[in-house]
C-alpha cells in the first residue's frame, strides 16, 4: 500500500468494528481490509498492532471469547466515531455519479451534491482520501454533455415550488425554429434525460386527455412564474410508469412497437448498448435481426436509426417507415 498505510488500515479497522454486530476475530478482520483496501497480503501480527495503537490511542476496543475464538469489538462509548461509513468502491462510485450529473451544475440540486461530498472528504482522513483517490483515477468518464443549468436556477426553483403546491405556471417558451409563446402549464415533476432536464406537464388547453400531458424542455424556458392559481393533480398519473415506457423523452400513454431490421454488427451494437429494457431482438436466418422496440413518435427513433447507416431498416409501422425514408431522400439529396 502506499503511504500513509498504517493510518488508512487503522481507519478502515475503527469502520469494520463500529458496523460488526458480534464482533470480528483477527483473521476476519485481516480478510476484510485486504478486499476492502485492495492489498495482496496482510499479516495478522500487523492487524494486532493497529488494534493495539488504537487502543493505546484511547479507543476501547474490548475482546471477548466466543467458540469461533477471540474476537473485538468496539465500546459502546465510542460507537458513532464516523459520521460516514464508507468503502472504496462506495466512494468511487459517489465520484462517478457526481461527475454524471454535471449538467446540474449551478442549481440547488449541484449544492446539495456538493455539500454531500464535502461532508464525505471531511469525515475522511487525509491519507484515506488520498488511498480512495487514486483508485479512483483508473477510472474515467467521458461523454457528458458540458452544458449547465446554472442560468435556470431560478425557473428550477420556481417549478419545484409549483410542483409542491400544485399551482399553475406562466412560462414563455421558445420551441426550436418558432417564436416564443406565452403558454399556461400544470407541472407535476421533473425528468432528466440524456443530460437534459424536461419538466413534465399537463397543457390545459388540451382537451384530449391522452395528449395533455408533455414534457417540456428546460433550455427553452425563457421565463417560470408561479401563479396564484391551483389545479388539482390527475390520481391517475404515474410519471415513473409513463417515463419508462418509451426509448425516448416522448412518451406518451401507449407507446408504439416498432419493427427494425438490423444487420449483424448492428444487432451486436444494440444488444450491447439497448434502446430499451424491454426491447426484443430476434435473430434472422439470413443473419439480420429484427429489433422490436417501443417507440412514442418517430423522432425519437430517427437518430437511433440513422446513427446505424445501412445497418438499420425500419419495417414498420408505416408511419415511422415514412418518417426514416423522408429524412434519408433529404439528406441523399444534398449529398449529391
Amino acid at each position: 500500500m502506499a503511504r500513509n498505510e498504517q493510518l488508512i488500515r487503522q481507519h478502515k479497522l475503527l469502520q469494520l468494528l463500529e458496523f460488526s454486530r458480534f464482533g470480528s476475530t483477527l483473521e476476519e478482520l485481516r480478510d476484510e481490509l485486504v478486499g476492502d483496501l485492495g492489498l495482496t497480503k496482510l499479516h495478522s501480527r500487523t492487524v494486532r498492532r493497529d488494534l493495539e495503537a488504537l487502543q493505546a490511542s484511547g479507543y476501547g476496543i474490548r475482546t471477548e471469547s466466543l467458540e469461533r475464538g477471540k474476537v473485538y469489538k468496539l465500546g459502546k462509548t465510542n460507537k458513532g466515531v464516523h459520521e460516514i461509513g464508507i468503502s472504496a468502491t462506495e466512494l468511487i462510485s459517489l465520484s462517478i455519479g457526481r461527475e454524471l450529473l454535471y449538467p446540474l451544475l449551478g442549481t440547488q440540486y449541484w449544492r446539495g451534491i456538493e455539500t454531500f461530498w464535502n461532508k464525505v472528504k471531511d469525515a475522511l482522513p487525509d491519507g484515506v482520501f488520498e488511498h480512495y483517490d487514486r483508485y479512483r483515477k483508473t477510472l474515467h468518464v467521458f461523454g457528458t454533455p458540458s452544458k449547465t443549468y446554472e442560468q435556470h436556477e431560478g425557473m428550477l426553483k420556481t417549478i419545484n415550488r409549483a410542483i409542491l403546491e400544485h399551482r399553475i405556471v406562466e412560462i414563455q417558451y421558445a420551441p426550436v425554429g418558432k417564436p416564443v409563446s406565452t403558454r399556461r402549464i400544470e407541472p407535476y415533476g421533473l425528468a432528466v434525460y440524456q443530460s437534459s432536464i424536461y419538466v413534465v406537464a399537463t397543457a390545459p388547453e388540451v382537451q384530449d386527455p391522452t395528449e395533455r400531458l408533455r414534457n417540456w424542455k428546460l433550455d427553452r424556458f425563457k421565463q417560470a412564474i408561479a401563479l396564484d392559481e391551483y389545479f388539482k393533480p390527475d390520481p391517475s398519473i404515474d410519471l415513473s410508469d409513463r417515463l419508462g415506457r418509451s426509448i425516448g423523452i416522448f412518451s406518451g400513454e401507449k407507446p408504439t412497437m416498432v419493427q427494425i431490421r438490423l444487420g449483424e454488427r448492428a444487432a451486436a451494437w444494440v444488444g450491447e448498448d439497448p434502446w430499451h429494457p424491454e426491447q426484443k431482438i430476434s435473430p434472422e436466418p439470413d443473419g439480420t435481426a429484427i429489433l422490436t422496440v417501443p417507440a412514442s413518435h418517430p423522432r425519437e427513433v430517427l437518430p437511433k436509426v440513422l446513427s446505424l447507416g445501412t445497418e438499420a431498416e425500419v419495417i414498420e409501422p408505416a408511419e415511422f417507415r415514412s418518417e426514416v425514408a423522408d429524412a434519408v431522400k433529404r439528406m441523399a439529396a444534398k449529398y449529391q
